[in-house]
């Protein structure tokens, strides 16, 4: 492990706490650490001020150390890495982050890889890197993998709130989705996420 993983694990693993967090992790079917979402994110800061300038490649293969381990806080640290380093991703960062997808298992793992991460670096891209993008989220909506369609659905969110995406686009793909005859719970809640967030 990087002497980076090496300090983010040690400290997760002081972070335990007595009073087990209020989060979906006891549904993911991995290992917990105990530490709170507030400690991963500090722990993931605190290594980031020690371990500057971070290439891109490295910060990349972080995430995918922290992801290895079957253990929610790893991978939330995962989650956290790749929010404060988009600007960093680009086009072939993506089969990493389908992969990490794949296996995602809960909603406070995906959702924010799909809506901080996936999301805002296709909107980065040129034209022909949004179209490669894109057509990728189309693949995962065919997938027979929910977590894959749901991050599908929620990556255009923060531009649709901002008046930059493509509406016509998500309301394709949601009347798609409901007009299956046994749309999974997981899929469809995704789409009253989007929803929701637009009307507010």
């Amino acid at each position: 492990m990087t002497e980076a993983g090496e300090f983010i694990d040690a400290a997760l693993q002081r972070e335990a706490a007595w009073t087990p967090p209020a989060d979906d992790r006891e549904s993911s079917g991995l290992e917990s650490y105990g530490a709170s979402v507030g400690a991963v994110r500090g722990t993931v800061r605190d290594a980031m001020r020690k371990y500057r300038g971070m290439s891109h490649d490295e910060i990349t293969a972080l995430a995918s150390e922290l992801w290895m381990a079957p253990v929610y806080e790893r991978r939330l640290a995962a989650v956290v890495v790749l929010q404060s380093h988009v600007v960093m991703l680009d086009n072939s960062d993506l089969t990493r982050i389908e992969g990490f997808l794949r296996d995602g298992r809960v909603r406070s793992l995906v959702d924010p890889l799909a809506t901080d991460v996936v999301g805002p670096m296709i909107e980065r891209l040129d034209d022909v890197g949004q179209s490669r993008a894109r057509a990728a989220l189309d693949r995962w909506l065919g997938e027979n993998n929910v977590w894959l369609r749901r991050a599908a659905l929620l990556a255009p969110l923060r531009a649709l709130r901002s008046g930059t995406g493509d509406p016509d686009r998500f309301a394709r793909q949601a009347r798609a989705i409901l007009a299956e005859p046994y749309a999974s719970e997981i899929v469809s809640e995704a789409i009253d996420l989007v929803l929701d967030a637009l009307a507010k």
